[in-house]
């Protein structure tokens, strides 16, 4: 990849690095080259045949970008890129995100940046307002919302609000009597945050689910978990309920996971990453019923709803407590705007100080695209995946192992015989299918475990991806299959 330049530290004579000629002929230079790889795209293995090393970059012209870099890229834009959640991208976002690098506000606080505040507390107001949150999630009512780099941190965030309510309540003396509970579903960035919070980790309850509930999160295994930690003398502080969770996009019963919490005073927080997306569109609005109820919810319009990594939305209903737990005043950021209480300051709404200005590619995706198309986006890849569980279901070597709710099927090949050595088997099968078929470097799909069960997941979402891409990736598995049983047997 070369080497570092033995000069790179000298400071050549009318260096100037925001010269005006220079951005525009180097902008126009990065549009085109954007452009005309989005264009090949589909040319690009979707995962590099690469091996992991480092070295330095010699020049950071766009010929050794893609001669150095290219070659070693996951390309999560690829119409053929079926794992994890899709990452979506957009016009509307690059243009925002460019602009957003262009201003690099720093953003802590009203005054460093009002419109930039403004902006995003309007934002995130219009976006509770599509998705038809309750009033109280709004800034009007007393609540509002933020936007986070990710959920890690929505969670994190929340997680040291509600133990600060649950400890002024209890006494401060109490933390290590403090109980989170989350099923064995939920995001593993669940127990991270528990971890940076100070969580005790025999206080984690990951309360198990089952295929016959479609693994969700039953409201009386929680309440049975808060009634004997309360017997035993301890402090249920929090609860995740997921809408959409990763392995399989279950949808936990918010509205019952809430009326159990409610007994015990505990902090209820909405994890709809992947699925919040999804209630732009009113026949999916119905997995939020209950979130009158809670205390916060979050949701990532950079996985499906075409806005671009970073971009995670926190709503409070209460953002008293949410930024009483994280505020800080130094001396260098006091200013009469905060002093008046009429402003609001980011920086007591997440863990760090410096903030980039994302609301201004979530504003630009929503008044460029409007209502009717979002909604267009979601059915389009909803439908793209119902025809993918159709061609599964209609396969009989091969089966849908729980319903598709939005747009990733869950599926594998039956087991041959029945019993444990069956099933051992069986997933021996689908592990090889997986990786000839990712190996063939025509399409990226990931897999889990639910169950007990190994279990491919596809998830369509990539803004790229056409229903031919659908197709052909399942034609991809269907030819593989039988080697991957041969090979196994």
């Amino acid at each position: 990849m070369g080497s570092l330049d033995a000069n790179c530290n000298a400071s050549p004579r009318g260096f100037s690095p925001l010269d005006i000629d220079d951005f525009r002929q180097q902008a126009h230079q990065t549009i085109e080259f954007i452009c005309e790889y989005y264009k090949g795209i589909e040319s690009h293995p979707v995962v590099p045949r690469w091996s992991p090393a480092i070295s330095a970059v010699s020049s950071p012209m766009l010929s050794e970008v893609q001669a150095t870099v290219f070659p070693g890229m996951t390309h999560w834009t690829n119409p053929n890129f079926f794992a994890y959640f899709p990452a979506t991208l957009s016009s509307a976002a690059l243009c925002g995100d460019l602009l957003a690098s262009a201003l690099n506000p720093v953003a802590f606080n009203w005054l460093s940046s009002p419109a930039v505040t403004e902006l995003e507390s309007l934002t995130l107001d219009w976006l509770a307002q599509l998705i038809r949150l309750p009033k109280g999630f709004l800034f009007s009512a007393g609540g509002g919302g933020v936007l986070q780099a990710t959920t890690s941190e929505a969670i994190l965030c929340t997680l040291v609000a509600a133990r600060k309510m649950v400890l002024e309540r209890a006494g401060h003396d109490g933390a290590d009597k403090l109980v989170v509970y989350a099923s064995d579903q939920t995001h593993s960035t669940f127990a991270k945050a528990c971890k940076i919070a100070g969580i005790a980790p025999a206080n984690i309850r990951i309360i198990p689910t089952a295929r016959e509930d479609l693994f969700s999160l039953r409201p009386d295994s929680l309440r049975a978990a808060m009634e004997a930690d309360t017997a035993g003398g301890l402090l249920p502080a929090y609860v995740c309920a997921t809408v959409g969770t990763t392995s399989s996009t279950a949808v936990d019963p918010v509205a019952g996971l809430a009326e159990a919490a409610s007994r015990f005073g505990a902090w209820v927080h909405v994890d709809a990453a992947y699925a919040g997306s999804a209630c732009v569109c009113p026949e999916f609005r119905h997995h939020l019923d209950g979130v009158d109820r809670v205390d916060s919810i979050s949701m990532s319009p950079h996985k499906w709803l075409l806005t671009g990594l970073d971009c995670c939305c926190l709503w409070v209903r209460d953002r008293a407590r949410l930024t009483t737990s994280l505020s800080t005043d130094p001396e260098y950021l006091k200013n009469r705007a905060t002093e008046s209480g009429a402003v609001v300051d980011y920086k007591d709404w997440q863990i760090g100080t410096g903030r980039r200005f994302r609301a201004l590619k979530l504003f630009m995706v929503m008044r460029c695209y409007g209502t009717a198309n979002l909604q267009s986006h979601i059915g389009s890849d909803v439908r793209m995946a119902r025809g993918f569980e159709e061609m599964v279901a209609a396969e009989p070597r091969f089966e849908v192992v729980v319903p598709r709710r939005f747009a990733l099927v869950c599926f594998r090949m039956r087991p041959r015989r029945v019993g444990a050595d069956g099933e051992a088997e069986a997933d021996a099968a689908n592990r090889r299918l997986l990786e000839e078929v990712n190996n063939s470097g025509g399409i990226y799909a990931t897999h889990t475990v639910i169950g007990g069960m190994y279990v491919i997941r596809f998830a369509v979402g990539t803004t790229l991806t056409q229903e031919r891409h659908v197709k052909v990736a399942w034609e991809l598995f269907r030819d593989k299959a039988e080697a991957a049983w041969e090979a196994v047997q």
